[in-house]
């Protein structure tokens, strides 16, 4: 929530990697962590107060087979050797679907997002990412947030992390 959140990305105010989380909300935010892995965060509140969300997890429902071929690819850029890049694939191939986006790096990897998506707006339905309305909201549980344990408390603590704990996709 801004920048006194001591785990957001605008602690350190505005910069050129985090200001489209001082645009308008329902825009997309992806960041590179790792120096390998891309992020979507999708904004969340009015113009000029930073504040976004990370997309830990997608449960796929459906288009698993391009989410499964996105990821194989994905993997094999990496990958230097043809031999690795068939283990990789038959790994991937042989993979749990619930399991194909469930991460924050793996979210964008199965829907093929990197940082040039920053700055889409996501509530746009011509555009090819884009968020539309889910079902079963009831289901929604509030936990504290995870993977920020440099973050002092409150912020450690505050219940925003939302999952839905019924989804095989929930990284425990």
């Amino acid at each position: 929530m801004g920048e006194d959140d001591r785990a957001s990305h605008a602690r350190f105010g505005r910069t050129a990697r985090n200001s489209v989380m001082y645009g308008p909300p329902g825009v997309a935010y992806v960041y590179l962590v790792y120096g390998m892995y891309d992020c979507l965060n999708v904004v969340t509140e009015p113009e000029g107060r930073a504040a976004a969300v990370l997309i830990r997890a997608v449960e796929p429902i459906e288009g698993i087979g391009p989410m499964r071929d996105a990821r194989i690819r994905r993997a094999g850029v990496r990958a230097r050797a043809p031999d690795e890049r068939e283990r990789v694939a038959r790994r991937l191939t042989a993979l749990p679907t619930a399991r194909l986006a469930a991460g924050p790096g793996l979210v964008a990897a199965a829907f093929d997002i990197s940082r040039a998506d920053t700055g889409t707006d996501l509530l746009d339905p011509r555009a090819s990412l884009r968020l539309t309305a889910g079902q079963d909201a009831e289901r929604v549980e509030a936990r504290p947030r995870i993977g920020i344990g440099y973050a002092a408390e409150p912020w450690r603590s505050l219940p925003w992390r939302f999952v839905d704990p019924t989804s095989p996709a929930v990284s425990r």
